[in-house]
C-alpha cells in the first residue's frame, strides 16, 4: 500500500524521529516502530512509515498528520511518552515537525508515493548554533532553487519534496528512486561541492543519507482494516484507485 509525503502543508503535517539503534538486531527496534506507528493513529497519524539506513546505522520514523493549529508541542510530548519500547533498544537523535513547501513528481502525481522496498534518500542543512536567529526563508527558498534547478535532471528520481522545520533553522529535501541504482548513479556522477555556492554566507551542518523503505503503516493492516475477505477477491486495481483518489484529496 502507498504512503506519501505531501508536496504543500495545507492539510497535513509532517514529522521525523531520527534513531540509532543499539542492539544488533535492529528487526526488533523496527518492530518497536511498527508498534508506534499503530498508537499514533489514536492521536490524528493518517499514515507512517520506517526507513532504515542502507550505509549507517540510522532509522527514521516518518509520520503524517491531520493538520492542527498549535498543538503540536503537546503532540510531541505525547509522542515522546510513546516511545518507552524503542528507547531500550535505540537512542533518538532527532525530532521535529516539518512544513512541505514544494515538490515534483514524474509521473505528475499529487504527492511523492513510495512503498515498502523503495530507496528514498534525504538531505538536509541547518544552520550551526550560533546563527539560530538567522530566518527559516532563507534556507527554504535556498533549497527550493537547488530542488527546481536539478530534479528534472535526475535520472531515476520518481518525486520530490522540499521541508522545513517548524521550530528551527533547517531544511531538508527528500527523493523517491526508481532502483537503488540510479540513486548511485546520481551520487557518483554528482559534485556535491557544486551546491555550496548556493550556501554562500551560511554556517551549515550538512547531512546526507540513503535509506530503504521497510514499513510503510497500511502494510499489516491491510486485511483487516481495510478490505473485508470478499473484498480482497476485486484485485489490485480497486486498491490502485483508492490510493490514487486519497493522494487527489488530501493534495487538494
Amino acid at each position: 500500500m502507498a504512503c506519501f509525503f505531501p508536496f504543500n502543508n495545507r492539510n497535513l503535517d509532517t514529522s521525523f524521529f531520527i534513531f540509532r539503534p543499539t542492539i544488533v538486531i535492529v528487526d526488533d527496534v523496527v518492530e518497536a516502530l511498527k508498534n508506534f506507528s499503530f498508537c499514533t493513529e489514536s492521536l490524528g497519524c493518517v499514515h507512517s512509515a520506517i526507513f532504515r539506513s542502507i550505509h549507517g546505522n540510522m532509522m527514521v520514523w516518518y509520520g503524517a498528520w491531520i493538520k492542527r493549529s498549535s498543538e503540536n508541542k503537546d503532540l510531541l510530548d505525547a509522542l515522546l511518552s510513546m516511545l518507552t519500547n524503542v528507547s531500550s533498544m535505540a537512542i533518538l537523535m532527532e525530532h521535529g515537525f516539518y512544513d512541505a513547501y514544494a515538490g515534483e513528481s514524474k509521473d505528475h502525481s499529487p504527492a511523492a508515493k513510495f512503498y515498502t522496498g523503495d530507496i528514498v534518500s534525504m538531505n538536509s542543512a541547518a544552520s550551526s548554533s550560533h546563527h539560530h536567529d538567522m530566518p527559516i526563508e532563507h534556507f527554504s527558498y535556498t533549497c527550493l532553487a537547488i530542488f527546481k534547478d536539478r530534479f528534472q535532471k535526475m535520472d531515476g528520481a520518481v518525486a520530490g519534496v522540499c521541508l522545513k522545520c517548524q521550530t528551527i533553522p533547517k531544511v531538508a529535501a527528500i527523493f523517491v528512486w526508481k532502483s537503488l541504482q540510479c540513486c548511485y548513479n546520481y551520487i557518483l556522477n554528482q559534485d556535491s561541492r557544486s551546491v555550496l555556492p548556493y550556501f554562500d554566507g551560511f554556517s551549515l551542518d550538512l547531512k546526507y543519507d540513503v535509506f530503504k523503505v521497510v514499513y510503510v503503516s497500511g502494510d499489516g493492516a491491510l486485511n483487516f482494516h481495510f478490505y473485508p475477505p470478499h473484498k480482497m477477491l476485486e484485485g489490485k486495481e480497486g486498491l490502485h484507485n483508492n490510493v490514487t483518489q486519497e493522494l487527489n484529496r488530501v493534495a487538494e
